[in-house]
């Protein structure tokens, strides 16, 4: 059966291509994040190494090491410092998120403000951004620089306009991409970006790489947001409901409230509007995203931006790495749902 499950396997099975093409350079990246991580401070020291242990998939760097491979970038190491650099930025919005939204459980292990203090796990945020503008004075590139710091002002800003919105159920759907534009995609379409730039690339593929950043990054979001509502979800290990639970308006809801009837959408609002919701709450919005098939919906919305994401790539001559590329974000059009 044909669901945003499969988009996300699809995305999932890709990733390993990608990360297979560039696993030289990624155990750099590795090394890089690790030496500038390196703090006198105890307490910093075992915060970041305790989320150094915690892994990741590093997708953003992945997408800086192909996108510069792809761009024809072999000599030196910057692809290797700047792909550190977007996983530091990413790193550090992971923290304060957790402390935003008050999360525990982060890949499977406490996150740092449940172990420590939503204090330390702030300030030690901030101390990663602050090493990833020194990674990124050390690069001397004008454009990387204003490229990934007004990125990092516009991930802040996505955070303050989701907060902004908390629990509205009648949220826009133009503000709900306006969020995860700012939230997710702009660090993905940076992340692309660089790769051209350091590969002195000419502004037309600087900008289909941004641009397939930015869809790439729509469509990962958009997947995430209805995973949270969809009942096939124990494949990837995460527990229905936590966005609902935590209150954050994701599609799957603003899709659900354009459908719904008059007292359909007065019980949203209601749910919504309560401090805390609980199973029977999560079980009642659940019926009637399968009654109006708002899965189907949103994963519709994730092919548009999964089909623009794809045909940006069109600047670039054929070869492997564009390949692997593409396949990151394509997907059989032909399923039954």
């Amino acid at each position: 059966m044909g669901t945003v499950i499969q988009l996300k396997n699809q995305i999932n099975n890709s990733y390993y291509q990608l990360k297979d093409s560039v696993e030289d350079k990624l155990l750099l990246v590795e090394e890089k994040i690790k030496s500038k991580l390196l703090s006198e401070v105890e307490l910093v020291q075992k915060m970041t190494d305790y989320h150094i242990d915690t892994g990741g998939k590093r997708l953003r760097a992945l997408l800086t090491l192909g996108a510069a491979k792809m761009c024809g970038y072999s000599k030196g190491t910057r692809d290797i410092n700047l792909a550190a650099c977007v996983e530091l930025i990413h790193a550090a919005t992971l923290m304060h998120d957790d402390v935003i939204d008050n999360g525990s459980i982060r890949r499977g292990k406490k996150t740092l403000n449940k172990i420590w203090n939503n204090h330390s796990s702030v300030l030690v945020g901030d101390y990663l951004l602050s090493r990833c503008f020194e990674m990124m004075v050390e690069d001397g590139n004008i454009e990387v620089l204003k490229l990934l710091s007004s990125t990092s002002s516009k991930i802040a800003q996505g955070e303050v306009l989701q907060l902004q919105h908390q629990g509205e159920v009648d949220m826009l759907e133009e503000t709900y991409l306006k969020i995860i534009s700012a939230k997710t995609a702009e660090l993905f379409a940076a992340s692309t970006k660089v790769g051209a730039i350091l590969s002195d690339m000419r502004n037309k593929e600087k900008e289909a790489l941004e641009f397939y950043g930015r869809n790439l990054g729509l469509t990962f979001q958009i997947a995430d947001d209805t995973l949270d509502y969809n009942s096939e979800l124990k494949i990837f290990g995460k527990k229905i409901g936590k966005d609902f639970y935590e209150g954050k308006v994701t599609l799957p809801i603003i899709l659900l409230f354009q459908k719904a009837n008059n007292q359909e959408k007065e019980n949203l609002k209601d749910i919504f509007s309560k401090n805390t919701r609980d199973e029977n709450d999560l079980n009642y919005s659940l019926s009637l995203i399968k009654k109006y098939d708002v899965i189907k919906a949103c994963y519709q919305k994730a092919q548009h931006y999964i089909n623009l994401a794809s045909n940006s790539l069109s600047v670039f001559n054929d070869c492997e790495e564009k390949n692997i590329l593409e396949n990151l974000t394509s997907f059989s059009l032909s399923r039954n749902f």
